[in-house]
């Protein structure tokens, strides 16, 4: 069995336009047949292409032909009908998927609470459905806004019900409410009552620049900000353990044992050093009156072994140091179906990446770990 706890959809043109009421229809994410291929405008923001779908596979042919730019026509069917992508998981070997947004991961970036609670409260609606299509290979997740604690936590319980069994909530907040405040914790108290496992995904900084003119559809370098250079690739990581970090010093996870979060596309390799710097930290350096402290002589690392999980795609060197991440702490993902995406040799990679490692742990990686979190 192999579970991929990172797959995304494209979303269709029609998603929210059909699920929204009628005065949003001109703020709602739209494409837009341009002069060098098919662009989401949302809220007269130029975000991006389709291209996320449109070149599956093709690194592995010709690293040069990527391309930021395509057409909704050249979008693998599997993106975006549920019967295909199943047929595409059949041919890249892989049993079950965690599935996730595409443009979701953009719209992060949209000043307006109100409107991004009804972008994803519809997104929510349709991936539910989606999913529903094979519930037992399928695993939706969520999209949750947390500027309103209270109405984030109806959206998340709203989606538990709907039988989504992840919310993906934004991987670093606004500096001044980050993942330590006390303002978060009925959010942690709910995800954990229902069971539900919050996801970091990268690029999902929630950032409120000054709200755009609505009459222009000028390209905007705030959506692509924190991706748009190789050096952010490489140092993505640093937001996800920035919030790590704040909600195990805070005591989250003593507080709410059976809460779990999962890192997705940040790889495994710095865990090991985060977790050395967060236990000397804690043990070796002068304790302000502020710093939380945890019972019966806890380590940070001790949470994050209980209660955070790390999706990789093809980091070698982190399951060489597996043993200090923590096996359990370990799922795979395929990213299909973008452009980075294993697919559709999954299985070829992952018996290249696991040739030495036991059987026995490699099931726990690529099955056991994944399916206790999202198909038990």
């Amino acid at each position: 069995m192999i579970v991929s706890t990172d797959s995304h959809v494209i979303e269709p043109p029609d998603l929210w336009i059909t699920r929204l009421p009628r005065s949003l229809h001109d703020r709602a994410p739209h494409l837009v047949a341009d002069a060098d291929a098919d662009w989401w405008y949302v809220d007269g923001l130029k975000l991006m292409s389709v291209h996320g779908g449109a070149d599956v596979g093709v690194r592995f042919e010709d690293q040069a032909k990527l391309r930021m730019a395509a057409r909704m026509s050249e979008v693998r069917r599997g993106g975006y009908e549920p019967d295909s992508k199943l047929a595409d998981m059949n041919a890249d070997g892989v049993d079950r998927e965690v599935v996730y947004t595409t443009l979701g991961l953009q719209l992060w970036r949209l000043p307006d609470t109100a409107l991004l609670q009804s972008l994803f409260a519809a997104y929510n609606d349709w991936i539910a459905s989606f999913c529903a299509a094979a519930p037992h290979r399928l695993a939706g997740v969520a999209l949750v806004l947390l500027d309103d604690i209270d109405a984030g936590i109806a959206e998340l319980q709203r989606a538990a019900r709907l039988g989504l069994r992840g919310a993906m909530i934004s991987v670093y907040p606004d500096e001044s409410i980050a993942y330590d405040h006390p303002r978060y914790e009925p959010i942690w108290a709910a995800a954990a009552d229902l069971n539900v496992v919050l996801s970091l995904h990268i690029g999902t900084n929630r950032v409120l620049p000054s709200p755009p003119s609505s009459t222009s559809h000028a390209p905007s370098d705030m959506a692509l900000k924190f991706l748009s250079t190789p050096a952010r690739y490489v140092t993505a990581a640093h937001w996800v353990q920035l919030s790590l970090a704040n909600m195990i010093f805070a005591g989250v996870f003593e507080r709410h044992p059976t809460l779990k979060v999962v890192s997705l596309e940040h790889e495994i390799a710095w865990v090991p050093h985060f977790l050395q710097s967060m236990d000397y930290t804690y043990t070796q350096r002068a304790r302000r009156s502020q710093w939380y402290r945890f019972q019966d002589e806890a380590r940070p690392s001790d949470f994050f072994h209980r209660n955070v999980m790390i999706s990789f795609q093809e980091d070698a060197l982190g399951l060489r140091l597996r043993d200090v991440v923590g096996v359990g702490n370990l799922v795979w993902g395929s990213d299909y179906p973008h452009a980075e995406s294993t697919f559709p040799h999954s299985r070829m990679i992952l018996d290249r990446l696991f040739a030495e490692i036991p059987a026995e742990e490699r099931t726990q990686i690529l099955d056991t770990n994944a399916t206790a979190l999202y198909f038990s």
